[in-house]
């Protein structure tokens, strides 16, 4: 049996980085947008799924969807 790849989150552009680290450091608005931020600059910084789960106390399998959404969609 030979063990998947790890989950990351694709290369974040430069804006990217930006908006999420303004979504992070402000900590308004919706808090599932700032979990979402969190989860994807995490990732951003080589965090494994395991630690980002316990870092937000989210499921392992509710961070490998949002970093897939995310290398999907990009921030929309």
């Amino acid at each position: 049996m030979v063990a998947a790849d790890p989950v990351r989150v694709r290369r974040l552009s430069d804006q990217e980085g930006q908006q999420l680290l303004c979504t992070t450091r402000r900590g308004a608005g919706s808090p599932i947008r700032l979990r979402r931020a969190m989860v994807v600059l995490a990732s951003a910084d080589g965090s494994t799924v395991a630690a980002i789960a316990r870092l937000v106390q989210a499921d392992e399998d509710t961070i490998r969807q949002v970093i897939h959404r995310f290398n999907e969609m990009g921030m929309a």
